[in-house]
């Protein structure tokens, strides 16, 4: 059988492409699917201990059995290349190449509620130093229909865990962001004060471990993809909520 790859970041650059089609033997898992990747690109092997992988915008168990025509998402670190013009706008989430400084007030409005006594806003920002370097630039890339979904799903597990809040919006900027420009704004509404501020350091943290936004960092006379946070072994429903 036949399936389909696509490639992202670190492993995108190492075997050279963003899409590669194999061969494997019919009832194949995602297991042998890692197993194929370490003999066919060695410069792989190193990175196939971290690495999840993705059908239909879900995280998916490496134990799956995979079918013919399968399009399979190999997903590194998340670390929240260059991308395309992309702008997925559902309101409440959004992943977009757009510049994003000046949107935030549009964000809180579409959080605000009349029980809601607290509104924390969350900016993420490029800074311009990392572990003592100088940083000039970061690079976004992402699996953006599935970053969309996760951003949705990561605010529903927010809510699960503070069912006092009013809403949650998350949207999240990808290409190429100067020092000083919005990567992420994180907006949750809530009747207190304490919830709000709780449930915006769990939801940022959360964006980190499961939404597959990658970062590449560039500097003077040099660049690399930062190592982020592996993906929490998904379940055979999804990722497990921490």
């Amino acid at each position: 059988m036949k399936v389909e790859l696509q490639l992202f970041a670190s492993v995108r650059e190492a075997v050279g492409a963003r899409e590669v089609s194999l061969e494997l033997a019919d009832g194949a898992t995602l297991t042998d699917l890692k197993s194929r990747l370490a003999s066919d690109y060695p410069r792989l092997e190193p990175m196939l201990g971290t690495v999840v992988f993705a059908i239909d915008d879900e995280y998916v168990a490496f134990e799956e059995r995979l079918h013919d025509g399968a399009r399979v998402a190999v997903i590194p670190p998340v670390s929240g290349g260059a991308s395309d013009e992309v702008d997925l706008d559902e309101g409440l989430f959004r992943v977009t190449t757009r510049v994003m400084d000046g949107d935030a007030q549009r964000l809180i409005k579409l959080v605000q509620r009349d029980e809601a006594g607290a509104l924390n806003l969350f900016y993420g920002m490029v800074r311009n130093h990392h572990e003592g370097r100088a940083v000039e630039r970061l690079e976004y890339e992402a699996h953006t229909t599935m970053a969309l979904r996760q951003l949705r799903r990561v605010a529903e597990e927010t809510k699960a865990r503070f069912p006092d809040l009013s809403e949650v919006g998350i949207w999240h900027r990808i290409g190429m962001l100067e020092v000083g420009e919005t990567s992420l704004l994180v907006a949750i509404s809530s009747p207190h004060r304490q919830e709000a501020f709780g449930a915006s350091l769990w939801c940022v943290d959360r964006i980190k471990q499961v939404v597959p936004v990658f970062k590449k960092e560039h500097w003077a006379g040099g660049s690399a993809w930062i190592a982020g946070h592996p993906v929490q072994p998904p379940t055979v429903t999804g990722v497990e909520t921490l």
